[in-house]
């Protein structure tokens, strides 16, 4: 270490030149780091459901399997990516020959024990109603990831069926059938223009329990 401090000190142009690639491998971290964002996807879901005489969790076993690519990361270059946010012209802007605030909209509801999904028009007038539960899963089941991506899917065909394939999709609740019922649209071709959360937020919550005496 102290020898090469003395070549440094001795060699001016290897100083400045050791000085300049400090610099520059110092604004090149900073760079990445503005430019560049980890996007996380909902865990695995912990739910547990009863499979005969034996409580399993999902994700565990085939059958209930994770929704393929729910649980990895996924790293997205905000550089690469142009008009990525709304301004004051995204009403306005085309997508596939239609204006943004005409676009048709899929509302999912994602509750801890189903996912209701509906489509509609882009004033918001009913077209069809798809949920967990009309797809065949019972009790528990329709709390799954994977309910909630075949119900999509079916969703999904519909739509295209009706003519329609950009839409705009609005989120709200935190069950497990976010995401799956996400990739359910994108897998059956469906061009997903943006992608709204609006999960209610209470400012005013309940007053908690009291705590319990030992």
């Amino acid at each position: 270490m102290i020898k090469s401090v003395l070549g440094l000190a001795r060699f001016s142009g290897l100083r400045d030149s050791a000085l300049a690639e400090a610099r520059s491998t110092a604004a090149l971290t900073r760079l990445c780091g503005i430019t560049s964002r980890n996007i996380y996807t909902t865990q695995l879901c912990g739910k547990e459901i009863r499979s005969r005489n034996e409580k399993v969790k999902v994700g565990r076993i085939t059958k209930y399997g994770l929704a393929e690519g729910e649980a990895t990361p996924e790293t997205m270059n905000l550089g690469e990516k142009e008009e990525l946010f709304p301004d004051a012209d995204t009403p306005n802007r085309l997508f596939n020959g239609v204006r943004y605030k005409e676009l048709h909209i899929v509302n999912i509801k994602a509750t801890p024990n189903n996912t209701i999904m509906t489509f509609t028009n882009s004033v918001g007038d009913v077209i069809s109603l798809h949920t967990a539960g009309i797809e065949g899963f019972k009790n528990a089941k329709k709390g799954t990831n994977i309910a909630a991506q075949q119900a999509a899917t079916t969703l999904a065909n519909r739509i295209l069926d009706y003519g329609v394939n950009t839409v705009r999709i609005r989120v709200q609740g935190i069950g497990p059938g976010r995401m799956s019922s996400i990739k359910g649209f994108q897998m059956m071709g469906l061009n997903i223009v943006s992608i709204t959360d609006d999960t209610r937020v209470s400012w005013n919550p309940p007053r908690p329990r009291k705590m319990k005496r030992l």
